[in-house]
């Protein structure tokens, strides 16, 4: 009877374990199940973060602002990039040619007609280029091939060479002048495009706001803000700009086709 006594309590004391043992792997396979489950979480989290500040980049002005698709760019590399030349390239005139004076004039937008201000004081090389871009007759038929329209920026970009946004590879200038405090463009401010974290692609390519907008600085800074629209703003919304974004996007070619049909500076 002894020898059975010992051997039931051996048993249960055997099962006993073996119930300890399988509740500690229950427990140790919940804890690796829910740290793969929040593992995957963090990087979930991690990726849609990057993706949310490269578009943000994108959006603000990769070749204007945009892109100025804006227009109203960036992503992390262990390799240094190489510097970007900081020189002019092509036929940029003197910012002597501009400076310590204020020009005025007329803009068209289809049937739109802008009075426009030019600072020679703030913004003296990016005037001289506009001026002698006008001077020489480039903008007359040239699209303005983008609109921004969402919740923080709100402008219309023109003066691309072939109408896409594209940049001219043999215009282009710096540096930049007379950039927004803080990032937020003022209403009727009349800026230059330019390539992302490129001080330097400044070209031909410039935006109007039609509403104070934040444009965030990029490494090269802000954007050169020349001049500043005097008159026919609310008849450019009302006519173009408010029409919206084709596809109801907010970032992409105006629903109503828009040329610069005359402009002249004085």
């Amino acid at each position: 009877m002894a020898a059975s006594k010992n051997t039931e309590r051996e048993a249960r004391e055997a099962r006993e374990r073996l119930r300890r043992y399988n509740a500690r792997q229950a427990v140790h396979q919940q804890q690796q199940t829910r740290r793969r489950r929040d593992n995957l979480f963090a990087i979930g989290a991690v990726v849609v973060v990057a993706a949310l500040a490269t578009t943000a980049q994108l959006f603000y002005f990769n070749g204007g602002p945009g892109t100025p698709t804006p227009a109203p760019s960036a992503s992390a590399s262990s390799t240094p990039e190489a510097e970007t030349p900081q020189t002019n390239v092509g036929d940029v005139p003197d910012p002597s040619t501009a400076e310590n004076r204020t020009w005025t004039g007329e803009m068209s937008l289809n049937d739109v007609q802008l009075g426009v201000q030019l600072d020679g004081t703030l913004a003296p090389q990016a005037v001289a280029a506009f001026v002698q871009s006008v001077q020489s007759g480039y903008y007359i038929d040239k699209t303005c091939h983008r609109l921004v329209a969402s919740d923080s920026a709100n402008l219309i970009q023109c003066g691309s060479a072939d109408g896409t946004g594209a940049t001219d590879p043999s215009f282009s200038f710096g540096p930049i002048e007379n950039a927004a405090v803080g990032g937020v463009y003022p209403t009727a401010s009349l800026a230059m495009a330019r390539a992302g974290n490129d001080a330097y692609s400044n070209g031909r390519q410039f935006f109007i706001v039609l509403s104070p907008s934040a444009l965030p600085d990029d490494s090269a800074g802000g954007y050169t803000v020349f001049g500043t629209i005097t008159s026919g703003l609310d008849e450019l919304i009302a006519q173009i700009t408010s029409k919206g974004v084709e596809g109801g996007a907010t970032d992409g070619a105006p629903v109503v086709p828009t040329r610069i049909t005359a402009l002249t500076i004085q």
